[in-house]
């Protein structure tokens, strides 16, 4: 069984060193609720309310700079694994929006987030890789930031992947919804989880920046699509829930179907590229 932990974090922009104690103080909070793998937002120490590149790209840091190695020794001092987002450095003319896993203090990837949303394309360069799937000492972790868990080409590649785990980090904005409805992203994550029969984590931010509101809708998705655990919304925190990873490799659909061998691929080609 692994326990595993969403961090939902207020992020200011510009408030920085306020933003990363409050990043840590839920961090522990968790590891002290005895998670393994624990899960920070996208851009965790800025969030992406930049008022353009050129502040983007001086926010930017490589990734031996101090955010990722204070992950890493975090991850190291707990013996967790840890994901996060940060603002990497480029070397082009807008940096990265990325996102590491990191187990025990070794870092096992840097993914960049390949689809940008709404005001990111002004600030940020795509990666041109695609959403990795990492071995980890609490099973296969596929890595994802935000706006990339809304494809179902990327989720279905994942777990294609073998993926048990698709980690997403988050900066959901808030959006209008119908009174009493969950966020629609919600709806996304607890559709892929269904799909294709894995667990999704999602660590959101909350609170408003620069203002812009977030949604602050973190989330855990059980392999069957229902949710696991389902963070207040608006407030920080740390919602947990304890699995069994393995349920992720059973595909069935009860006796007579399987989410993959169902498939019939040869109908699904588009003539749009």
């Amino acid at each position: 069984m692994v326990r595993v932990a969403a961090a939902q974090v207020a992020i200011d922009v510009d408030a920085p060193d306020a933003t990363w104690r409050g990043a840590v103080a839920l961090l522990e909070r968790a590891v002290s609720d005895g998670a393994d793998l624990v899960v920070l937002p996208e851009l965790v120490t800025s969030g992406s309310g930049f008022a353009d590149a050129a502040e983007a790209t001086g926010r930017a840091e490589p990734v031996t700079g101090p955010t990722v190695t204070a992950l890493r020794e975090l991850s190291a001092r707990h013996g967790v694994v840890l994901v996060a987002g940060f603002n990497e450095t480029s070397g082009l003319d807008r940096p990265y929006n990325s996102a590491v896993v990191i187990d025990r203090g070794e870092l096992l990837t840097c993914y960049r987030k390949t689809h940008l949303w709404d005001r990111e394309k002004l600030l940020f360069t795509p990666g041109d890789q695609p959403p990795p799937v990492v071995a980890t000492s609490v099973g296969r972790i596929g890595l994802v930031v935000c706006y990339d868990l809304e494809f179902p080409e990327v989720t279905r590649r994942l777990a294609l992947e073998d993926a048990q785990i698709v980690v997403a980090p988050a900066n959901w904005p808030l959006l209008g919804k119908p009174a009493g409805e969950r966020p629609v992203e919600v709806a996304k994550a607890q559709a892929a989880a269904s799909q294709n029969k894995m667990y999704i984590v999602v660590a959101d931010r909350c609170g408003a920046d620069r203002g812009e509101a977030y949604t602050g809708g973190s989330v855990i998705c059980d392999v069957t699509g229902y949710l696991l655990a389902e963070a207040e919304i608006e407030q920080p925190g740390v919602i947990a829930a304890t699995f069994e990873v393995a349920h992720a490799d059973d595909k069935r659909l009860g006796p007579h179907n399987d989410a993959f061998d169902d498939r019939r691929p040869e109908l699904y080609d588009s003539t749009r590229k």
